[in-house]
């Protein structure tokens, strides 16, 4: 099993040593390096080649939104995961400009956590639910109708497609649905074609059209 390599990057020990022992429980994750300033950080990314980077926005030296664009200019592979307190929409929207793939509040649920650092491995966006909505573009009253008025989708779709938005891999959702990968990548293809929907930022903005990021227990 290919394990997802992470780099930490947050001025408190005490923080660093927190998502060690979080991270560190599950085999499929493996914390190569930590940093505890932005300049450090470069350095270990750039070192390490780790596939995720999770690094807080208030760190010392060089700040996490400089950090980012350093680290993804220079390792394109590597995927940058903003854990933050920030939940004002302009950290968001710039920390996205900078290039991270992810951004999880630190008050979130481990859970939350997790499901990021496997959805941006994948290649994927992740938002925290709880600032998806100002990290997004706000949909106009005609988009928003626009979204009331498009081709219809199959249970099925429309089931992966929500596990999608929430930032469940094609791995989970199978599992999840008593599916194989496959059939969900069909899904999910069908279902992009039909709402001319290509990437998982695109179907998080529909999902917030629809509505379906209100509440995770109507996909469970």
């Amino acid at each position: 099993m290919t394990r997802i390599r992470v780099l930490l990057v947050d001025d408190h020990e005490t923080v660093r040593e927190g998502l060690k022992a979080v991270l560190g429980a599950h085999s499929d994750i493996e914390i190569v390096g930590e940093a505890a300033n932005g300049l450090d950080a470069v350095a270990a990314a750039a070192r390490l080649l780790p596939d995720v980077v999770v690094m807080d926005v208030s760190i010392p030296d060089l700040n996490g939104l400089e950090a980012t664009e350093r680290i993804v200019r220079q390792n394109p592979a590597t995927r940058l995961l903003v854990l933050t307190r920030h939940s004002d929409g302009g950290y968001v929207q710039a920390l996205l400009r900078a290039g991270a793939s992810g951004y999880v509040l630190k008050q979130s649920r481990t859970t939350e956590l997790l499901r990021a650092i496997h959805a941006i491995a994948e290649g994927g966006i992740y938002l925290d639910p709880m600032v998806a909505a100002q990290a997004l573009p706000r949909p106009s009253r005609a988009s928003a109708a626009e979204a009331q008025d498009l081709p219809d989708l199959s249970p099925r779709e429309e089931e992966v497609l929500k596990r999608i938005a929430w930032g469940y891999s094609n791995k989970d959702i199978a599992s999840q649905l008593g599916l194989s990968v496959k059939t969900v990548e069909a899904h999910r293809a069908n279902a992009g074609h039909k709402l001319k929907l290509a990437s998982r930022a695109e179907i998080v903005r529909f999902a917030l059209l629809r509505g379906w990021l209100q509440d995770r227990n109507s996909i469970t």
